[in-house]
């Protein structure tokens, strides 16, 4: 049977998603508190790969397994072999043509950037930071310039293993509350880096380095030199991955509305 499971975590301890021979990943303590609910090996299939320091709000999984268990079994049995920063949420049986990764419809991640001039600690590993203030109308305004399919070369990795550059960049939505700027992006898929190297051209129209336009500029030239530098991982968070109700998946509980998927469209 085919099992999927809803799953949070803070992901500064661990060296991002995807397995590795250290075994410090969220995958790999995944796999091995899963492993001790069935009695035999378990391996996981995720809707997205999150990089070290990035946090998932509602990231999901599959896995394909012989043993029956009760579903709470999977949830209760799971979260008492993981370390804290790790919860499964839920889990649900699945039809056999279900994927994590190409079921999904579109995903939203979102980043959280403290702006004050001391940087934050109470929030530390949960927020970016940035020092000078930023012009949130700028910020919308270059944002804008991005929506729709693209080639987003000039936003993606050099390690990025991605076939296409080619993405449809549905919502790009910038607000502010407070110190705190929320960047909301919903795409079909993600490049490697591309929302922490969008979030980086748009801090640089925020401080006055460029003026909105130039975010045109930077998309059409497809290179990844005429960019900022990659913003950091920690404020980045996998909020929502979307599935067709056809799939009957349960639904995250809320955390804080500042953590949210939801924003004002």
């Amino acid at each position: 049977m085919k099992v999927a499971i809803g799953v949070t975590y803070d992901g500064g301890p661990f060296e991002g998603w995807q397995s590795q021979a250290s075994g410090r990943t969220v995958q790999d303590h995944l796999e091995r508190a899963l492993t001790t609910v069935a009695s035999s090996p378990v391996r996981l299939v995720a809707a997205g790969r999150t990089d070290a320091g990035v946090h998932a709000l509602g990231q999901v999984a599959h896995f394909e397994t012989e043993v029956e268990r009760p579903l709470q079994a999977w949830v209760r049995g799971a979260n008492s072999a993981l370390p804290a920063a790790i919860a499964v949420q839920w889990a649900q049986h699945v039809p056999d043509a279900f994927s994590a990764r190409y079921s999904a419809t579109a995903r939203t991640y979102r980043y959280l950037l403290y702006c004050h001039p001391v940087r934050p600690a109470v929030l530390a590993g949960r927020v970016g930071w940035y020092h000078l203030p930023l012009d949130l109308e700028a910020m919308q305004t270059a944002g804008r310039l991005l929506l729709g399919e693209h080639d987003f070369s000039a936003f993606r990795s050099i390690e990025c293993q991605a076939k296409s550059p080619v993405r449809n960049l549905r919502r790009l939505g910038v607000a502010q509350r407070g110190p705190y700027f929320v960047f909301d992006f919903t795409a079909d898929a993600f490049l490697h880096h591309m929302v922490r190297n969008i979030v980086g051209c748009l801090v640089y129209v925020g401080k006055g380095r460029h003026a909105p336009d130039w975010m045109a500029d930077v998309l059409a030239s497809r290179d990844r030199s005429r960019a900022a530098p990659t913003f950091g991982p920690a404020g980045l968070y996998l909020a929502e991955v979307r599935y067709g109700p056809e799939w009957n998946l349960p639904g995250f509980p809320p955390i804080m509305p500042f953590f949210s998927a939801a924003l004002p469209e």
